[in-house]
């Protein structure tokens, strides 16, 4: 289970930075099997991060399914 928030692509850059600058883990799908990158599926930008309780956040600027 994670939750998702539709960005815009500034909001999605301000996040990303918030991100790498406190280190955190980030990953392009929700297994956890690509670390360190971000997936560029339907022509947008996206990653999953961890909340300190644990949850999973993914961060998107298109929608799934809206093509590219």
């Amino acid at each position: 289970q994670h939750y998702a928030f539709l960005v815009t692509e500034g909001e999605f850059d301000e996040i990303f930075h918030r991100i790498r600058d406190r280190d955190l883990s980030y990953w392009a799908d929700p297994h956890q099997g690509r670390p360190g990158e971000i997936n560029t599926r339907d022509g947008g930008r996206g990653l999953y991060f961890e909340d300190p309780d644990g949850h999973l956040l993914e961060i998107l600027t298109r929608p799934y399914g809206s093509g590219g």
